[in-house]
């Protein structure tokens, strides 16, 4: 009888990367969907459901990002405050004008678990609106998909 055993990655055995996703022409949700791939760490061999074993992901020129369809006219972003009539509505025309790096964050983060892992997971990831970022020390690869 073989004594054959999955190995469990440790938190201390996790390898992190620095990856950036130029953004311009492509869609929003496959962006998002890239980029929490990343986050999670299921490009990864060693992916662990219990750990954060991700990489860490730089998205550059957010405000090139485009929306299928028609949906830049029709989709809304919804926003509560907390306080009586305190629902704003955002046309995501508008919203990916003034904000696209809020934008990806916000279709981001509802493609991450919903607890603080998914939190914390968020935190490595940067968004800059132009082609220039502040990570060249860290040595970033270029990610394509």
């Amino acid at each position: 009888m073989e004594n054959n055993k999955t190995h469990s990655v440790k938190a201390k055995e996790i390898e992190r990367k620095w990856y950036v996703i130029d953004a311009t022409d492509k869609p929003l949700g496959r962006v998002a969907s890239e980029i929490a791939k990343l986050l999670k760490g299921k490009h990864k061999p060693t992916y662990t459901t219990h750990l954060d074993c991700g990489d860490n992901v730089i998205v550059i020129n957010s405000d090139k990002i485009v929306l299928t369809g028609n949906k830049i006219n029709q989709k809304v972003y919804h926003h509560y405050s907390g306080y009586q009539s305190g629902m704003k509505d955002i046309l995501y025309k508008d919203f990916m004008k003034n904000t696209s790096d809020k934008a990806l964050t916000v279709a981001v983060k509802g493609m991450l678990p919903k607890n603080s892992l998914g939190r914390q997971m968020l935190t490595k990831l940067r968004i800059y609106k132009g082609a220039e970022h502040e990570q060249a020390a860290q040595k970033p690869e270029i990610w394509n998909f």
